[in-house]
């Protein structure tokens, strides 16, 4: 909760932000959006990034680390002036790993610099690119993108990178781990050497440290919290399920507890869309976010999710990372992840900014050793826990069957089937009515049969009755004429692609 100020000045005065050197228009943005005390991780890192040190800095999720830099990066480039600002050659450069973290993080830029004359855009992929084309040919201060897109808009030469004067890389550690190194040092190689250079990351592996080494020049090392660790405010616990029970027991929860707002992870796109349909089909208002999904899809269930709309939104670890909602009370591992710090990523979107949340794993017993795996990282044993009064449905409900790819896309992009595919399924089906009246003009004609001696269907028309005259009659039956095509038909073929002659030397003449 925090404390609301009469005034302006008063605000400004006493807030400790006050204290980290912030300008006042930074200082009266922050006001507005009702910060009062800086975090943790805020207070070591943005004093160190006034100073144009670079700067290695990790901290659970959750505590503010976007604010951490977003404010200082502001503040500077407020401060200096651009020495040649022009189309699509910003002064700094923020990389995130999804589109959504992009999305918001752009977004606190804007809300943190509404008070200041700095330009800013943010691209990212699953949208038209051409809108961002038109948006780089403005003078811009603050670009946020993900690495793909963005290297799209250097290959076009629509964005020039030589003028960055500050790098960011946030959520380094899930860059490596959505396999980004190669773009990141493609992006790299493109900025000028002197520049001052951050890395945040929710969690310090040892790869992370080995990027720093080779990104960073003497950074100063800022931690506020021991690597992989989940935050002391989010209360965990399992629930032991077989696997063929598990959406049941999802519904069953949500109602029992009367959820309110809760996020659900799960391993798979299929069953995120299957989870999602389960909970529909028992009244739960819930949606799903993954890969396959179209960002304008994703975009919107996010949003109906913040704004209560949608009670329940299934995601896979895509949207692990770069999704702030504020107060978020209750996670769900509907499976648990495969890398144990994914684990620490997820739980981590509740118990943010000193907020309590509650984070429950659905365990079947094939996922113990992933269970072992989550204890061994956070160093404690979570509590096994049972849903009172749950009963496992004596009939297992059929795995639905996957719908196919053309009609999977439209699905995911909450559209009916373009008509791009069914304009191809129309042409598809007039080339095989063109080929089969082709084989029937082909075929040889045969001579029409007399009503007082049909020929069975079963045998080719005319062959028994011209085999019996023959031996009854020793007169030669006078020749049938034959069509064109008739003729081209028993004329030998040779293939299309007969192998040559091997006398062949491939010189004319020869």
């Amino acid at each position: 909760m925090f404390v609301q100020s009469k005034t302006l000045k008063t605000t400004l005065i006493t807030s400790p932000f006050n204290e980290l050197g912030l300008s006042k228009p930074i200082l009266r943005a922050i006001a507005d959006a009702g910060y009062i005390t800086p975090t943790p991780i805020q207070l070591k890192a943005i004093p160190q990034i006034l100073c144009g040190s670079d700067l290695l800095a990790g901290a659970q999720t959750g505590t503010g680390k976007t604010a951490g830099f977003t404010l200082p990066i502001l503040q500077l480039l407020s401060q200096k002036k651009a020495t040649s600002l022009g189309k699509g050659r910003p002064r700094c450069l923020i990389l995130t790993p999804t589109r959504e973290l992009a999305a918001q993080v752009e977004e606190s830029v804007k809300t943190y610099g509404k008070y200041l004359s700095l330009t800013s855009s943010v691209i990212f992929g699953g949208i038209s690119i051409n809108p961002q084309i038109m948006r780089l040919r403005k003078p811009l201060d603050i670009l946020v993108a993900t690495p793909g897109r963005l290297l799209d808009h250097v290959g076009q030469r629509t964005l020039d990178l030589s003028g960055i004067e500050i790098l960011v890389l946030d959520e380094a550690d899930r860059m490596l781990d959505m396999g980004f190194i190669h773009d990141i040092k493609k992006i790299l190689a493109l900025l000028p050497k002197q520049r001052q250079s951050l890395l945040f990351s929710a969690t310090f592996s040892d790869e992370i440290r080995a990027l720093a080494a080779t990104l960073l020049r003497n950074p100063t090392f800022v931690e506020v919290a021991h690597r992989n660790t989940a935050s002391e405010l989010v209360e965990q616990s399992v629930h032991l399920v077989d696997q063929s029970h598990k959406r049941d027991l999802m519904s069953y929860l949500i109602k029992y507890h009367n959820w309110q707002q809760v996020l659900v992870f799960t391993r798979t796109k299929h069953g995120a869309n299957r989870l999602a349909e389960k909970l529909i089909k028992d009244g739960i208002e819930a949606a799903a976010i993954h890969g396959n999904k179209s960002q304008g899809a994703r975009t919107k269930a996010l949003s109906q999710f913040k704004q209560g709309t949608v009670q329940v939104l299934v995601a896979t670890d895509i949207a692990a990372r770069g999704l702030d909602i504020d107060q978020l009370p209750q996670v769900v591992n509907f499976e648990l992840p495969n890398v144990p710090q994914d684990y620490v990523h997820r739980i981590g979107r509740t118990g943010r900014a000193g907020s309590p949340g509650a984070a429950i794993s659905l365990v079947d017993r094939e996922e113990m050793k992933h269970l072992r795996d989550i204890e061994r990282l956070i160093k404690r044993e979570l509590p096994k826990t049972t849903a009172p009064g749950f009963v496992a449905p004596a009939k297992i409900e059929p795995e639905a069957p996957r719908p196919a790819n053309q009609q999977r896309r439209a699905i995911n992009q909450g559209n009916k089937p373009n008509q791009t595919s069914r304009k191809a399924g129309e042409r598809a089906k007039q080339a095989v009515n063109s080929r089969a009246k082709y084989e029937r003009l082909e075929q040889p004609k045969q001579p029409r049969q007399h009503s007082s001696n049909p020929t069975p269907r079963s045998k080719p028309a005319g062959t028994q009755q011209r085999s019996d005259n023959a031996q009854n009659s020793p007169k030669k039956q006078p020749a049938q004429k034959m069509s064109e095509a008739a003729r081209h038909q028993a004329m030998p073929q040779t293939t299309w692609f007969s192998p040559k002659s091997s006398n062949y030397s491939g010189k004319r003449g020869h």
